[in-house]
């Protein structure tokens, strides 16, 4: 016990040093504004870069705030506050006195030497013009702000969910378009005002949405032949109505408009013409949970330059997880568009079956204008016959859904903010292997997670801010990250392949491992080279298939977790004594001491393929301390545990007995009550929430995806995040591709594990058996155990 001490205190030591070597050499890279650098000034909520000149510009409280990102001590702020009359009028609604602020949700480049603002203003939302070369409010002659109203481009209150994107100098936004935040609308905010449309205010279009995203996709004008328009993208959460559930069941969801629709003549007028809407869907085939919660989108074009090659990055979560869970999916424009252009949901139904769809008219609804669709004289979304315009305000909903594979899961962490690196610079030429996630957490934390194929890897964790402060917005500019929180801005490089002090995290990222200096640099020619060729090289070069045996001395009834690293994502198994109790836990092996418990543990990986001999990562042997006294009292109370259990499992064995035979009882007395069966069967049960129609599965570009899941520090033998004043300490730097942080010991007792159930010879849980089930099933038959009947049957037309 007293050698396991030590070498615990000697690997905390050890991990302490890296830690703090890793956040000084990182801290010279690091610039950093906080509270007191912003004079007060805070609640910063949107941010908005001029990619020319390099000036960042944040939305906040009561101001706008100028920073240059070459030096951040460079910074100016514009004041725009609230009149004292119109604050009080605010609060006399029943509003608070921090909400009755102004907020500052918008800031989009006008083209003409101008930023167009908009906050919510006292929750009357306005906005003005700032002069970007003078960096002041534009006014009128007796000196008073040029505003105008702000209604259906801003949201009332600070806290509401909304997103815009300016499409050839014209806003499209989602937001509440009342004061009391019960209206939503997905419009063109700004323009001619003939053209400023919007959705229909109807449950079938918007229900209860959360907005997220939105994207403007420009087609290409060389490589359009078709004329194809172009189209906004809007990701939002919604409530379904298509799932006939007690509970609120909520979706995620893209929609799509084109940028020439003016609306209908007749029908739809000022309203969209193109709106259609299908389900994300972001599920793990391997244990069907889906994440039906979505929180952040991120736009990119894989190929700079090429419109049909943009993915959208998405986080979720889900509705029905109590603890902390986030997954990253992406999809495709392609497989959107595809949906977008398959059959429609019908949604009328009777109380048996489903109606037979419309027969769908022609030219086909909700289809963008092109140059086909021109040649048959419908130049204008005006020309469109009734019938089209009523088939599509009746049906924005589609049938199918896109589908996606989590790129990677996360237990114990709620993502709030995503960026993207990719492999191609501007320019098309190849800078490293891996797409890189730069991930913010709602606890201040930057996490960097390295995509190869279908392959993601959790690669590094910083602590930029303190745990108060959720990341709320990333920028990527010029090789380097702008991350903020409502109170501070960080700016950090995006990949900084020196700070990697391993050949394997070095070769996921995509940099190159120098043996003979043991450094890791960038990658400076354009050749392709896999990963898996890049960390064969690192175990030829480390030797890292032969590790050194660790002798460990242990006592009777301890339990111990046996760490293996696992670098591919080809499978690792232990061999181990053959009567030893032992668990794994993910690619690590807990290890239940007995006497014959005693012996030598290897993890193998397949890490070169099956042809190949598998790598040893890992090998430990272990040797009882005092043998003879421990495992006489080990053995002792293994019976007394063992005499314990069957007394118990016994006495409820009887009294399950004596339970089934009064449930049996009251059922033959209510029979002869009178009672039919049909009573009885008004007690199912509804299905769980969470079984919602299964969409088929399309192709996707990581749709094999190996999802990654850890608790919140890595594996629970990982050390915790110290905070120091600054915050610039506690970066952890992983030393594999599975997101297992640097070990603090090749040792740690099973007590800090979650689940603490006994363990069989072949590491397979012990239970009660299959008895209790039939208990269980009468349990359920109980009156006071049933679930709420199922809802009554009514036509309805959504």
């Amino acid at each position: 016990m007293k050698s396991v001490t030590g070498l615990f205190v000697v690997s905390v030591l050890l991990c302490s040093t890296i830690s703090s070597w890793s956040a000084t050499s990182y801290g010279a890279n690091i610039s950093r504004l906080g509270p007191a650098d912003f004079s007060g000034v805070n609640n910063f909520s949107t941010f908005l870069l001029d990619r020319v000149s390099g000036m960042l510009y944040l939305g906040a409280q009561d101001a706008v705030i100028a920073v240059d990102t070459a030096n951040l001590s460079k910074r100016k702020m514009i004041e725009w506050s609230v009149p004292e009359e119109k604050r009080k009028s605010c609060v006399a609604k029943g509003k608070t006195e921090d909400d009755c602020k102004n907020y500052v949700r918008l800031l989009e480049f006008l083209g003409d030497g101008h930023i167009y603002a908009c906050g919510t203003f006292a929750f009357d939302p306005q906005c003005a013009f700032i002069n970007i070369s003078s960096f002041t409010l534009e006014t009128h002659e007796d000196g008073s702000i040029k505003m105008e109203t702000g209604k259906g481009k801003c949201p009332f209150e600070p806290s509401q969910h909304y997103t815009a994107v300016m499409a050839g100098g014209i806003l499209y936004t989602a937001a509440t378009s009342n004061f009391l935040g019960t209206m939503y609308d997905i419009s063109r905010a700004t323009g001619i005002e003939q053209e400023r449309i919007r959705t229909e205010q109807s449950i079938n279009w918007l229900s209860d949405p959360e907005f997220v995203s939105s994207a403007f996709i420009q087609e290409d004008e060389k490589n359009n032949p078709n004329g194809e328009d172009d189209k906004i993208y809007f990701f939002f959460t919604e409530v379904a109505k298509e799932y006939d559930l007690y509970t609120k069941v909520k979706v995620p969801r893209v929609a799509r408009v084109c940028k020439s629709d003016v609306g209908g003549m007749k029908t739809l007028q000022r309203r969209w013409t193109t709106f259609l809407k299908a389900q994300l869907v972001c599920e793990d085939r391997a244990s069907g949970q889906r994440f039906n919660v979505l929180t952040d989108v991120f736009t990119v074009q894989h190929q700079p330059g090429d419109p049909s090659s943009t993915h959208f990055y998405g986080i979720f979560t889900s509705q029905w997880e109590r603890e902390e869970l986030s997954a990253v999916c992406v999809y495709s424009l392609e497989e959107i568009t595809k949906v977008m252009n398959g059959p429609f949901k019908e949604l009328k139904k009777t109380c048996e079956n489903w109606i037979n769809p419309e027969p769908i008219p022609t030219p086909r609804p909700g289809q963008c204008l092109n140059s086909a669709l021109k040649e048959q004289g419908f130049e204008s979304s005006l020309k469109l016959p009734d019938k089209v315009l009523t088939f599509v305000r009746d049906h924005p909903l589609m049938e199918n859904s896109v589908v996606a594979a989590p790129l990677m899961i996360r237990n114990g962490i709620t993502y709030t903010k995503l960026a993207v690196t990719l492999p191609m610079t501007s320019s098309g030429l190849k800078q490293h292997m891996a797409t890189v996630l730069h991930l913010g957490t709602d606890r201040g934390e930057l996490h960097k997670v390295a995509v190869v194929g279908p392959n993601a890897n959790l690669i590094e964790e910083v602590p930029l801010f303190s745990a108060q402060e959720p990341v709320n917005n990333i920028l990527l500019y010029k090789d380097e990250a702008l991350v903020g929180t409502p109170f501070s801005l960080v700016k950090l490089p995006v990949v900084n392949c020196s700070l990697y002090s391993t050949c394997e995290v070095c070769a996921r990222l995509g940099c190159v491992w120098r043996h003979k200096e043991g450094a890791c640099a960038i990658m400076t020619h354009d050749k392709v080279v896999e990963a898996e060729d890049l960390v064969r090289q690192c175990n030829k070069g480390e030797g890292l298939c032969s590790p050194p045996v660790i002798e460990m001395r242990v006592e009777n009834g301890q339990r111990v977790l046996l760490s293996c690293v696992q670098v591919s994502p080809r499978p690792c198994h232990w061999d181990h004594p053959l009567h030893s109790h032992t668990r794994r836990h993910n690619y690590d092996l807990e290890v239940h001491v007995t006497t014959d418990s005693v012996g030598t543990y290897v993890c193998l990986c397949d890490e070169a393929g099956r042809d190949q001999p598998p790598c040893r990562r890992a090998e430990y042997q272990l040797t009882l301390d005092n043998p003879s006294m421990g495992g006489n009292v080990a053995i002792a109370g293994g019976r007394h545990f063992l005499a314990s259990h069957i007394i118990f499992f016994v006495f409820g064995f009887i009294l399950g007995g004596i339970l089934l035979f009064l449930i049996y009882k009251r059922q033959g007395g209510m029979r002869g009550g009178g009672h039919s069966s049909s009573t009885l069967e008004k007690g199912r049960d509804l299905l769980p929430s969470t079984d919602t129609p299964q969409s088929p599965s399309s192709a996707s570009l990581l749709s094999e995806a190996v999802p990654l899941t850890e608790k919140r520090n890595g594996t629970l033998n990982g050390h915790g995040h110290n905070m120091h004043p600054g915050g610039h300490s506690g970066r952890h730097i992983y030393a594999n591709s599975s997101g297992l942080k640097l070990q603090e010991s090749a040792v740690n007792l099973a007590e800090e594990l979650d689940g603490r159930e006994r363990a069989g010879p072949d590491g397979e849980e012990e239970g009660l058996g299959d008895g209790l089930s039939e208990m269980e099933e009468e349990f359920s038959k109980m009156p006071c155990l049933r679930g709420a009947p199922l809802a009554q049957c009514e036509e309805s037309s959504i």
